[in-house]
């Protein structure tokens, strides 16, 4: 929130106003980080369709003040047949963590026609894996079953910060 400082002098029976704006001060960005995996390197086999296929454990830092909730989408741009969706998640509550192996709302569509986690199974070469949360200043509300484009939709006007992970991944 910005300060608006008034200045005031009277001269030549003239009331001289002067205005200037104090900065708002600085909120550090949005952060996600996994205990897993760094940005931009290979995410643990354990994770994926080749190992137990769980969700990695997520670390949050500097939500903004008025989040209500969260919302996180994990999806590959990569597939050959365009962005293939393998998470959503949506009316999460406000927390630090999000634990491996969890349910921590209401969880969406993805292209496996599932409402669940499904880990990275790229069909060939190197996949990229886009972990993106969004902090709202609503519960979204929606009834289960929604997918992506719905969400997307919903917290269009909602959204207080965002933050990205991107992880690889490669079958063996």
């Amino acid at each position: 929130m910005k300060k608006l400082i008034a200045f005031g002098a009277i001269a030549a029976g003239c009331l001289c106003l002067r205005f200037s704006v104090a900065p708002a001060a600085a909120q550090d960005p949005l952060q996600l980080f996994s205990p897993a995996f760094g940005h931009n390197q290979l995410i643990p086999e354990k994770y994926t369709c080749q190992g137990m296929n769980v969700n990695p454990e997520l670390a949050i830092e500097n939500l903004p003040a008025g989040t209500q909730s969260l919302v996180l989408i994990v999806d590959d741009p990569d597939a050959p047949v365009g962005t293939w969706v393998h998470w959503v998640v949506y009316d999460i509550a406000p927390t630090d963590r999000i634990a491996e192996n969890s349910v921590p709302g209401i969880e969406g569509w993805n292209s496996f026609n599932r409402q669940s986690y499904g880990g990275p199974c790229p069909p060939s070469g190197t996949h990229r894996y886009f972990f993106k949360l969004y902090a709202l200043d609503i519960k979204l509300e929606l009834p289960e079953g929604q997918g992506k484009q719905a969400i997307e939709s919903a917290m269009q006007r909602h959204i207080l910060a965002r933050a990205e992970l991107i992880g690889l991944y490669k079958q063996k």
